[in-house]
């Protein structure tokens, strides 16, 4: 597989798919990718991702989703000059993948939640096209960081101010990793 960057195809005429995919590999991880739709209206969200993955992967004849972040979940659903089969499960699936199907094959892909902030939907998408993940879709989102108002305290009693302007992290302020865990411990 190979990762198609976020202006590979359109969702809607100039909206970016936002899709990664994992790299081939020798050893398939738990998950093939991520894909971060932009709404949770699955008839209007799928066809892009299919007709995407269609021209990459082949031809997607069915998915599987778990109802618990779909609210509808339609029996067909049009994409490009055929039809794409969906269904559900409640619990054999997690809430948090979609599974797509074409002719023999199987993606596996992290669904990050369409309200997500842009940094940490990054960070999930990173993680769960990383070929060495082995972490089940939840598990992945699980790891979402507490959020703050206002400034960050820092272990040294300075404060610290993040911002985000919208470019993959830059003008964040690093924090070692052995400052945060000292802050943490300390604070419990």
């Amino acid at each position: 597989m190979k990762a198609i960057p976020d202006r590979a195809a359109p969702a809607v005429p100039g909206r970016p798919l936002r899709l990664l995919l994992a790299p081939e590999r020798r050893k398939p991880g738990r998950l093939d990718g991520a894909w971060w739709p932009r709404s949770n209206d699955l008839l209007r969200e799928l066809p892009a991702l299919a007709a995407a993955l269609d021209a990459r992967w082949g031809r997607v004849t069915r998915i599987t989703v778990n109802p618990a972040q779909w609210p509808v979940v339609p029996r067909r659903v049009p994409v490009a000059c055929h039809v794409v089969h969906a269904g559900w499960y409640t619990t054999e699936q997690d809430k948090h993948m979609v599974m797509l199907c074409s002719y023999g094959r199987r993606l596996d892909l992290l669904v990050v939640p369409p309200q997500t902030d842009p940094v940490d939907a990054d960070r999930f998408m990173a993680e769960a096209s990383d070929p060495r993940n082995t972490r089940a879709a939840s598990d992945v989102l699980a790891r979402e960081p507490a959020r703050r108002e206002g400034p960050r305290p820092r272990p040294d009693g300075a404060a610290a101010t993040a911002r985000f302007d919208g470019t993959r992290g830059a003008g964040r302020r690093a924090v070692p990793r052995r400052q945060r865990a000292a802050y943490w411990t300390a604070q419990r």
